[in-house]
């Protein structure tokens, strides 16, 4: 009876068990399949990250090995791009040189990515990371386009012909400076604008500015004289004082950001390798308008002030800066009074004037060309009273602010209008279509479109000014500081620059700046 009991319950049990799995089996079978989201996502993430490895890899291969091109064709107009800037720049990155026979010309082979010049003067990012070599550009142009590093000094609008000198800065390169003559079709004049110094004495003698790529080298170099200079024992206190004093001249964007730049690298690192001398260090901006941006919205500009006011940075508004002497600089008070304020670094960020051959073009059309900030333009870019010339950027008088957007779209614009015209001439078999005067009855007038305005203010805050429908939209902190730098990063001209720069970002975070001098 034992032994029969246990066997009827192991049976049972047995039966329950294989009853459960063939119930749960036939479930699983009548369910529908499904794939888990988990699942999904991996595979959408797997999939996105191949993708974009495959297109990196394959950016990285077309850049390192351009297609064959094209010879210059004596049968196309040849178009002259003065300068590289960013006007210059974009326009040859959107022109189809299919059409035309280009020739660059500029006393640098490079383009200068200048809204992270200011990161560069303290070593945030380093030098080359926001240089694009133009032969890169040119070199992945379907023709041959061909590239003379030299300043053009004169412009004979009525012979179509350009004086050219030869850059030569190597001592082992100095070979024949004799001119050079060089004769144009089409000429687009891009070469932006030099640093105006407003007549103040002193200021091109003592002061540093902030507009080329030796700019940012000279005040990173007098930056580290100034300091290791105050670290001598034997100085007075008064002599270490104004060694430690930094100034900046100039509450635009570029002043500002220069100083919040120069705030991040006394806090984050000279505070850690100059303890006792960076307790001393003294920053001052200096503005003659009654407040700093005065482009910004007024939140943002009050945003910034409170935001220096917490950094320890001296703002000075309707002051204005009358001598620069080699230790000292005179400024005229806001109540008309005069100082004398010692300083060790003074940078000059005020704004900018025409360069010399824009000079000399306006003095061949001085009746129509009457404004001495640039050369006046109409609604298509060309420029008055000469005849195949156009201007854009900096030099370029159209109604608009001197941006680097403006400047951009500008070269963009320009680009495809004549792209569109010579395509339409080759459609038709025309030869000798006068595309000068046939952008006006083709073409709608060039029109600028705001993108917004940011800028750097230190402490890993930034600020934003952007559009949005009929009104703008302002915004400030660190959330917009990651915005700031994802724009930037987007902006700039190759995946080479972006990539270089990222890890200028990483390098810092990890190992900081670096504080030697070359």
């Amino acid at each position: 009876m034992f032994s029969a009991s246990r066997a009827n319950v192991r049976f049972s049990r047995v039966a329950s068990s294989y009853a459960q799995r063939l119930t749960m089996s036939t479930l699983k079978e009548e369910a529908p399949k499904r794939t888990p989201r988990l699942r999904t996502l991996k595979r959408v993430v797997y999939g996105t990250a191949l993708l974009g490895a495959t297109y990196t890899g394959w950016s990285m291969y077309r850049n390192r090995n351009p297609a064959e091109q094209k010879a210059f064709d004596p049968s196309k107009k040849t178009l002259v791009l003065l300068g590289t800037g960013w006007g210059s720049t974009t326009m040859l990155k959107n022109l189809d040189t299919d059409h035309y026979n280009v020739v660059v010309v500029s006393p640098r082979n490079y383009f200068l990515f200048t809204p992270l010049l200011p990161s560069c003067t303290v070593g945030t990012i380093e030098n080359r990371s926001i240089m694009e070599p133009v032969r890169l550009l040119m070199r992945h142009k379907s023709r041959e386009v061909k590239f003379y590093e030299a300043e053009c000094t004169d412009i004979d609008a009525e012979r179509k012909e350009l004086t050219l000198v030869r850059r030569v800065d190597s001592e082992n390169s100095k070979g024949d400076r004799d001119p050079v003559k060089i004769n144009y079709d089409y000429l687009v004049v891009g070469v932006g604008g030099t640093v105006n110094t407003f007549g103040t004495p002193g200021v091109e003698e003592n002061a540093c500015f902030l507009k080329e790529m030796g700019d940012a080298r000279k005040i990173r170099r007098r930056l580290m004289d100034s300091i290791e200079s105050a670290a001598f024992g034997d100085v007075s206190e008064a002599e270490r004082d104004r060694l430690l004093h930094m100034v900046v001249v100039g509450g635009g964007p570029t002043g500002i950001e220069y100083a919040g730049e120069l705030h991040d690298f006394l806090q984050d690192d000279l505070s850690q390798w100059y303890p006792e001398l960076a307790k001393k260090i003294q920053i001052t901006l200096i503005e003659a308008l009654p407040n700093v941006l005065p482009a910004f919205d007024k939140k943002l500009i009050d945003y910034t002030q409170s935001t220096f006011k917490e950094n320890q940075i001296t703002i000075l508004t309707r002051t204005m800066v009358k001598e620069v002497k080699e230790k000292s600089f005179i400024v005229q008070n806001p109540d008309g009074t005069r100082s004398d304020i010692p300083y060790g670094l003074l940078v000059w960020a005020t704004g900018i004037k025409a360069q010399p051959v824009v000079d000399r073009i306006r003095a061949q059309f001085a009746q129509v060309q009457t404004n001495g900030r640039g050369l006046l333009v109409d609604e298509y870019l060309r420029v008055k009273g000469a005849r195949d010339i156009w201007a854009v950027g900096d030099c370029a008088l159209s109604g608009y602010a001197p941006l680097a957007q403006v400047a951009s779209q500008q070269g963009k614009w320009l680009a495809r209008r004549l792209n569109s015209l010579a395509t339409q001439a080759a459609r038709e078999n025309k030869t000798d279509v006068d595309v000068f005067n046939l952008i006006e009855e083709k073409s709608r007038p060039f029109k600028y479109s705001s993108q917004g305005s940011l800028a750097y203010i230190g402490s890993e805050k930034a600020i934003a000014d952007l559009p949005f429908f009929n009104r703008n939209i302002t915004a400030g902190g660190v959330a917009t500081f990651w915005f700031w730098k994802s724009a930037y990063v987007n902006e700039l001209f190759s995946l080479r620059n972006s990539t270089l720069v990222v890890s200028d970002w990483v390098k810092r975070f990890f190992f900081g700046r670096d504080i030697s001098r070359e």
